[in-house]
């Protein structure tokens, strides 16, 4: 498969890698702040792509830029009829429009917050788990995310999605609480706080506590080899697999899944 990235940081690295050595070949590297990658001097990144000829032989494109800058990427992708993943988050006020372009170029789109396998997977035990307790009063729900103390937001991106599922499992609670607690939490309240310290990874626990004993579940990173990992994946799924239309890895995910529980895979 035929990879163009586009945005060229510590992440487009760690994906240029994760795709060779999963056997694709990367036929060109866009972003105009990285020495030797292609680019249209001094324009922004979507002229960039909009004019880059390398990008005529790329079977899927894999964009991880900015917020300020997804749109206008993702837009100059599809009008180029390139599939295209993206991981950059903060953009998705604008989800709609994007929707709608890409019903009129019949194209294909996979975005998510967050592509690790691990981490999609931990959403749906922890909701699982969640559903199973729900009947079970006794049995209290909360949990708590670390990161290093270079993460800019908080509560995570993954904490909010991950709460959110815990929330849909269950009828008992309805909201969440994030951060400071000056007062007990009300039964229908999930109580989530955030840590930032050190050079911690991101880790994410639900717990489920009784008077007799404690349910614990947790997903902790290692690094952003996951997230590449989960993004090429979703790459080579989209070209393969999806179809037209715009994907998250909900879909990739239930797709995976689906095969593996009626033994396809």
């Amino acid at each position: 498969m035929n990879i163009a990235l586009i945005g060229y940081g510590k992440m487009g690295r760690i994906l240029e890698r994760t795709a060779l050595e999963r056997g694709h070949k990367i036929v060109a590297v866009v972003d105009p702040f990285v020495q030797g990658t292609v680019t249209v001097s001094g324009a922004p990144l979507h002229t960039s792509i909009a004019g880059t000829e390398q990008l005529s032989c790329a079977d899927v494109a894999v964009e991880f830029t900015r917020p300020d800058t997804a749109v206008g990427n993702i837009r100059a992708l599809l009008e180029r009829g390139i599939p295209t993943v993206t991981g950059t988050t903060g953009w998705h006020d604008h989800l709609k429009e994007i929707e709608e372009l890409v019903g009129a170029k019949k194209g294909a789109l996979c975005w998510s917050s967050n592509y690790s396998l691990g981490v999609n997977l931990f959403y749906r035990i922890a909701a699982f788990a969640a559903k199973l307790a729900d009947p079970f009063p006794e049995y209290d729900v909360g949990g708590w995310e670390f990161h290093h103390n270079k993460k800019v937001d908080s509560p995570s991106g993954t904490a909010k999605i991950l709460v959110e599922k815990i929330l849909g499992a269950m009828t008992r609670k309805k909201k969440a609480v994030w951060e400071k607690l000056d007062r007990p939490p009300a039964p229908e309240e999930i109580h989530f706080p955030s840590l930032r310290v050190g050079s911690m990874p991101g880790v994410h626990a639900v717990v489920f506590d009784s008077p007799a004993d404690t349910i614990e579940i947790t997903h902790t990173g290692r690094s952003r080899d996951g997230l590449a990992l989960g993004a090429i994946v979703a790459a080579e799924w989209l070209v393969t697999s999806a179809g037209p239309g715009v994907h998250t890895m909900d879909d990739l995910m239930a797709a995976i899944l689906k095969d593996a529980l009626s033994g396809k895979a």
